[in-house]
């Protein structure tokens, strides 16, 4: 089935196109609901077959069927599919989420009405250019898709464009991943430059790698991850993702989920053959992640805003998936052992699940009470028993509590991080910030959890479970949190499936059995420091937001008070770019246009005037009398030939 796999983002587009240019008297259920479910499922079922094909050892790697799109000199510009591992994996997450969101849309957005056409038009053009990133063949095809992604995330977070907080998100999103996409760009150019082709069957190969020099892969690699950085969210670039959430509930699931943010993590993932030949590009990386990881953690601890909460995690999460490429980077080149790159894709596929979970489950809780500020809710679990139950499996996922998913792959990444300090002790350091976000994420997902649903309502709604439309994907996706873990033990495990999709040249680590596997997890004595702290932070957001007679005004005084006014305000992160924008970029571009207007300006209108004044004067011999033309022409002649006979030098005419 591998050649057919081009044709999974067509069947969303098919749907796209459908739902954009139908009558509106021809529309099916929902203004499009079902064409859009369509699409998504038939792409589900050909990832599906291909994905099963990838299982059974096969990969179209260079191979695969391409077209000629552009040819200029000798230059011949193709577009083609890639499947291997690390496809089959990206296919995985997106087509079982965005199908489960769409299905899910057809209850949240019901009230929308005309909207609705519009909402599952964009949706599903998202969908098929995610899809078509994913089975790119090369870093041209990809860019052109990874900008159609950008594309189409703008118009979803804007899709309430007439809230003005909505077009402000939409527009900021736009222009902060804009900065990345420039990186990313010339990124690739400086490979093309020295390998004369962005395919990556010449760009992976040896032949290939050997034409760039060490300086200029540093380089390109450096640039190549800054498109990361801005697509994920990595700090510093990481501040459009909460505002993002402006956007309806489903958007922000798909985009956390399963195809903006985590096409970053893909383009470093796809980049490892020319990651691993430049490791202060890898050690870049990883401390990018380390950073983010940690400063979206303590931001999220004091965030009021159900969704915003969830926005700060997936940052948080995503520097994880990229502090362990960093370390595993690391491990390729020093140790011949893929188990951070393998690691990274597992909490990836393992974050897909329990995050689209979470996102969705807090748009039931929204739908049902009309506002994203926990400190208005609570109560909630006795009438949303599946929301909150499904919640609170994904907060157990996400926290790291065994037997659920984000255990698996939360200690495998802890654990190439470690494991990376025996080549560079940075790496202790950024282990030690794991195990502190770690705490984190456990303190403010239960947080989250029992200011929403537990206690007593603080604030007068008439909340009830949300259709049977919206809570069957909750429980599949929870079902999924639960299990999808359990990939580690399927087979070879997922080391090994994921380690392989480096273009074939490394492997993750082989385990013999189950058992052999647990006792290299539980045998670990670092496997129960990041346990023992996820379950204290639990304990903890237990202890100040469910036990009565626990005073939380301690936290608005003294340094804690600093401190979460610091963490309310985002770290002032947000503010300095906002005060650069306006004292900086806003008072160049006066000057600039100042300079535009007067210097500019002034030149060329001078000498339009000029010329306008001169014509002006000359304009008053043109009389129209001949005699003075002929008078003038006798007296010219006379001047001439005085001049010839009197002034010039003898001889010369």
């Amino acid at each position: 089935m591998l050649e057919y796999a081009w044709l999974i983002p067509v069947f969303p587009f098919l749907a796209f196109l459908l739902i954009s240019l139908l009558p509106k008297r021809t529309l099916s259920w929902e203004d499009g609901a079902g064409y859009a479910i369509g699409g998504a499922a038939g792409a589900l079922v050909l990832s599906a077959l291909v994905i099963g094909d990838v299982l059974a050892g096969n990969t179209m790697v260079g191979d695969g069927p391409k077209f000629t799109w552009l040819v200029i000199a000798n230059l011949e510009v193709t577009f083609g599919i890639w499947v291997d591992q690390l496809t089959a994996v990206m296919l995985l997450v997106v087509s079982v989420v965005g199908t489960l969101v769409v299905v899910y849309s057809g209850g949240y957005m019901h009230e929308e009405g005309e909207k609705r056409r519009r909402y599952y038009a964009e949706i599903m053009l998202f969908i098929s250019v995610m899809y078509g990133l994913v089975i790119s063949d090369n870093y041209l095809q990809m860019f052109i898709f990874w900008e159609l992604v950008g594309l189409c995330s703008y118009l979803l977070i804007g899709f309430w464009y007439e809230k003005p907080s909505a077009a402000s998100a939409a527009k900021r999103a736009f222009i902060v991943t804009r900065v990345g996409d420039i990186m990313f760009m010339a990124g690739i150019i400086i490979l093309f430059k020295y390998v004369g082709s962005l395919g990556f069957d010449n760009l992976f190969g040896e032949d290939g790698i050997a034409a760039v020099p060490n300086d200029m892969m540093i380089l390109a690699t450096a640039l190549i991850f800054g498109g990361a950085i801005g697509k994920s969210a990595q700090f510093p670039l990481h501040e459009w993702l909460p505002d993002a959430m402006e956007g309806p509930t489903t958007v922000s699931a798909l985009i956390h989920a399963a195809t903006m943010v985590k096409a970053g993590v893909y383009l470093t993932a796809r980049s490892y053959p020319l990651l691993v030949q430049a490791p202060e590009t890898l050690l870049f990386v990883a401390v990018i992640g380390g950073v983010t990881a940690l400063i979206a953690a303590t931001v999220a601890l004091a965030a009021s805003d159900i969704k915003r909460v969830l926005a700060y995690s997936t940052i948080s999460q995503l520097g994880y998936m990229t502090l362990a490429l960093g370390a595993g980077g690391y491990l390729v080149v020093y140790a011949d052992t893929a188990g951070g790159y393998s690691a990274a894709l597992f909490h990836l596929m393992n974050h897909a699940f329990f995050k689209a979970l979470l996102f969705l489950c807090a748009g039931s809780v929204i739908h049902a009470v009309g506002t994203n500020d926990m400190r208005l809710m609570g109560g909630l679990g006795k009438k949303m028993r599946i929301t909150s139950l499904t919640m609170l499996v994904g907060a157990i996922a996400i926290s790291g509590v065994p037997p659920l998913s984000g255990f698996w792959s939360k200690d495998e990444v802890l654990a190439a991080v470690y494991n990376a300090g025996e080549f560079d002790s940075l790496f202790f350091l950024l282990w030690a910030m794991g195990i502190a976000t770690a705490f984190m994420t456990a303190f403010y997902m239960f947080r989250m959890w029992f200011m929403t649903f537990a206690g007593k309502p603080r604030s007068d709604y008439h909340a009830h479970e949300s259709p049977k439309l919206m809570t069957v994907p909750l429980m599949i996706l929870a079902v999924l949190a639960v299990s999808s873990g359990f990939a580690l033990f399927v087979g070879d495990g997922f080391g090994v499936f994921a380690g392989e999709s480096i273009a074939g040249l490394y492997h993750g680590e082989h385990h013999e059995s189950a058992v052999d596997i647990l006792a290299h997890i539980f045998g670990d004595p670092l496997t129960y420091v990041s346990l023992v702290l996820a379950i204290a932070g639990i304990v903890l957001a237990y202890r100040i937001y469910c036990v009565p007679g626990f005073d939380r005004t301690v936290f608005a005084t003294g340094t804690a008070g600093r401190f979460q006014r610091a963490l309310q305000n985002r770290w002032y992160i947000s503010q300095f770019y906002d005060d650069f924008a306006v004292k900086v970029v806003y008072a160049f571009s006066l000057v600039a246009d100042a300079f535009d207007r007067v210097v500019i300006d002034g030149l060329v209108n001078g000498f339009a005037f000029l010329g306008a004044r001169s014509g002006n004067l000359l304009r008053k011999a043109q009389s129209g009398n001949v005699q003075r033309y002929t008078t003038i022409i006798v007296v010219g002649l006379c001047l001439l030939l005085m001049f010839m006979l009197y002034i010039a030098p003898g001889g010369w005419w």
